[in-house]
């Protein structure tokens, strides 16, 4: 449980602090575009690291039976 909690702490991880740093420019009155974008961007390579990764793929024994 805390290996997984650890692995999607580690993907998502940008993608939240991307998150915070926009919200907290848009509450300042300043435009948190680039920290949307930054967000987006990020959470489309976690989509894709995801979907490329299983159980079985994560310690690198995919092939090991």
């Amino acid at each position: 449980m805390a290996i997984a909690a650890i692995a999607v702490y580690q993907l998502f991880g940008q993608v939240i602090r991307s998150q915070t740093a926009a919200m907290a420019k848009e509450l300042a009155g300043e435009d948190g575009t680039e920290q949307s974008q930054a967000a987006q961007n990020a959470a489309s390579a976690a989509a894709e690291q995801t979907s490329s990764k299983t159980l079985k793929t994560f310690t690198g024994n995919a092939g090991a039976q």
